[in-house]
């Protein structure tokens, strides 16, 4: 069961919270182009994916209660404690933060009003970004 849940979480990360992180860079993109419905799309779908990482969080939770006893990993382990609590504020940024500026920005444009929101959608997603890249690293390196 440890081996299929591994593979469960590995690839339902790569293919739910690579896209979480990379759609707001293309949903900047749209924004740069002033096309409401791409950033109206690009923020739903990142709403999407924000809400589906959850999957990942939670077959991450089921490989640790698979995990061999002799590897003494527990959610308390500094480095599996520590991807956690830094996917779940890069989840927060992207769900409070991240979309909803987003979907603002598209209405904006929509509406024929210039959007401000640019900066900080960078910002925030590129925080986000490096927050995941770190959980990556944790979960790779296992200090």
């Amino acid at each position: 069961m440890e081996t299929l849940f591994a593979v469960l979480h590995v690839v339902a990360a790569v293919f739910i919270i690579g896209p979480m992180a990379i759609l707001p860079m293309a949903g900047l993109r749209s924004l740069r182009g002033g096309n409401s419905a791409q950033v109206n799309g690009f923020a739903r779908a990142t709403n999407v994916f924000g809400w589906l990482s959850l999957v990942v969080a939670v077959l991450g939770f089921g490989l640790v209660a698979f995990v061999d006893p002799e590897d003494k990993l527990t959610y308390t382990t500094p480095w599996l404690l520590t991807s956690i609590i830094l996917y779940a504020v890069a989840v927060t940024i992207v769900l409070s933060g991240v979309a909803p500026l987003m979907k603002r920005a598209g209405e904006r444009l929509a509406d024929g009003k210039l959007a401000m929101e640019y900066r900080p959608i960078a910002a925030l997603s590129g925080l986000s970004a490096l927050l995941l890249v770190a959980v990556v690293v944790l979960m790779v390196w296992r200090p």
